[in-house]
């Protein structure tokens, strides 16, 4: 019910999905891609990349313990699910000289899955059920 819900809200700020089409399960499979380099959950630790628990709606380059690039640093993004969706597209178009070598998901439902699962996980890496 709450990941329903979850799915829901994060639906509203991208309203070119329909709930339907936004499947948590799909958005973990998706996060494969991004576990080389980043983490999320209660034991959670920056890698490569920061670790994730929080990500959405938390002010970008802002991780304790990361050494992010200047260019991170000083985006003044914060991670909501538009920005979020657009800096998945490719990165490196979003903040010019971020360190952050994903090439980027082009498919619109791979991002709003993963997002919807990204959201799932709070600050302290406790995922709602």
């Amino acid at each position: 019910m709450l990941r329903t819900l979850l799915a829901v809200a994060m639906i509203a700020a991208v309203p070119s999905m329909a709930v339907a089409d936004v499947d948590l399960k799909k958005g973990k499979k998706v996060f494969r891609k991004c576990k080389a380099c980043h983490a999320v959950g209660e034991k959670a630790k920056n890698k490569v990349g920061p670790q994730l628990n929080g990500v959405v709606g938390r002010k970008a380059g802002t991780v304790e313990g990361y050494k992010y690039s200047k260019a991170m640093k000083n985006s003044g993004l914060t991670w909501d699910v538009e920005t979020l969706d657009k800096f998945l597209i490719k990165p490196k178009n979003e903040v010019k000289g971020t360190k952050m070598i994903f090439g980027g998901l082009k498919k619109e439902k791979q991002r709003a899955n993963l997002i919807g699962y990204l959201k799932t996980f709070g600050a302290d890496g406790k995922q709602a059920e």
